[in-house]
């Protein structure tokens, strides 16, 4: 369901199912040559047990531009956010700076807060009195197609 869309970002919010989810083999994939002999067992994987740890606080949003390319966050990912998590020093976080949204890395030392892209092409931003500044959440996994 979409609820936002802004310059940067979409936003969404999840649709925890109740299903038992889809088929999951934990043997392991190899990148090499398959055992013809491997024993697969299958159980149930979760996407929703294994992203959202709290289902009140946590969003999705698609990421649209190219500042975090870096980090591994390309346009169109889509970001698993939890608004119930501390923003810490070196954690990429949603925050809402001068009426936009914006994904990048929190840098936070003596006091001071700075705004870190993961391409050499966008400028550190730090992050003063005078911005309107909301660490809105922290980015807990990014969901890539291939």
């Amino acid at each position: 369901m979409l609820v936002k869309q802004t310059k940067n970002l979409t936003f969404f919010i999840p649709n925890v199912s109740n299903n038992s989810g889809a088929p999951f083999f934990d043997a392991g994939i190899s990148a090499g040559f398959p055992s013809p002999a491997e024993d697969f067992k299958e159980q149930r994987l979760s996407l929703d047990k294994e992203l959202i740890k709290n289902k009140e606080a946590t969003f999705f949003a698609r990421v649209s531009g190219q500042s975090m390319i870096g980090a591994g966050l390309d346009d169109n990912d889509l970001l698993v956010i939890d608004r119930s998590l501390e923003p810490a020093n070196n954690k990429i976080a949603v925050c809402f700076l001068d009426g936009e949204f914006t994904v990048k890395r929190l840098r936070v030392d003596k006091g001071e807060v700075w705004l870190q892209p993961e391409n050499p092409d966008y400028p550190i931003i730090k992050i003063t009195q005078q911005n309107d500044f909301i660490i809105w959440g922290i980015v807990t996994n990014v969901i890539k197609k291939v």
